[in-house]
């Protein structure tokens, strides 16, 4: 049984990362879509924006990775709980900074030079995956 949690939640850590980063460019991607009829000259702006929810995906990867190699059998409920954790926190980090991006973009196309606001804001989830990375680090 400790076997399966530990795979589950190894799992969990990687799958949730993964689709909240997934879930997260799309909000934002949809917005630049969106912002490229109104105003293409600001394509890269909006390009940058909605690359940013990607990084929870690698936080997630990175943290699947770390625990490659531990003793499943042994482990399993840390890890489980460890794996639903960080995966839960970059998913809905991912979504928020998603949502975030989309609203900077929105105000990049109106006309408003909010870039490095959004910017800002968007680094505000994130910190929350960071620090769940981290957590997941820090175990044995």
């Amino acid at each position: 049984m400790n076997e399966i949690l530990g795979y589950l939640g190894w799992g969990l850590m990687l799958g949730l990362a993964g689709v909240g980063s997934a879930y997260g460019t799309t909000i934002a991607g949809n917005a630049a879509e969106g912002a490229l009829k109104k105003n293409k000259e600001k394509g890269s702006s909006y390009m940058i924006l909605s690359a940013l929810p990607a990084t929870q995906g690698l936080y997630g990867f990175v943290a699947f990775l770390m625990w490659m190699g531990k003793d499943f059998a042994a482990q399993g409920p840390m890890l489980f709980a460890v794996g639903l954790a960080v995966g839960l926190v970059c998913l809905f980090s991912a979504i928020r900074q998603g949502q975030v991006c989309a609203n900077g973009i929105a105000g990049i196309a109106a006309g408003h030079d909010v870039q490095t606001n959004t910017m800002i804001y968007a680094a505000l989830p994130e910190f929350y995956a960071i620090l769940a990375l981290v957590g997941a680090l820090m175990l044995p």
